[in-house]
């Protein structure tokens, strides 16, 4: 397997060697476990549409765009720590 340079700040670097150590690993293991497990957004509209048509297959639940939108805006607002209403 060939190696590359991956250029970043000391700080992040600083970060991810102590990551790798609290984990027992190399940086070079992280990096590669972190990439095989954050999905690119082509993975997540496929994992989206695959989780869709289970509701509506099981559930008989036929989600429409605005019930996606508005579960967009309750993560929004938890992740900002805003009050949230019920779905």
């Amino acid at each position: 397997m060939a190696d590359t340079t991956i250029k970043v700040d000391p700080a992040v670097r600083d970060r991810l060697m102590v990551l790798a150590r609290e984990r027992g690993m190399t940086m070079r293991d992280l990096l590669g476990e972190l990439a095989g497990a954050t999905p690119t957004k082509e993975e997540l509209e496929a994992r989206y549409e695959a989780t869709k048509a289970y509701c509506e297959k099981h559930f008989g639940v036929k989600l429409t765009q605005a019930d996606h939108d508005r579960a967009e805006k309750v993560w929004q607002d938890l992740e900002a720590g805003r009050e949230v209403d019920s779905l």
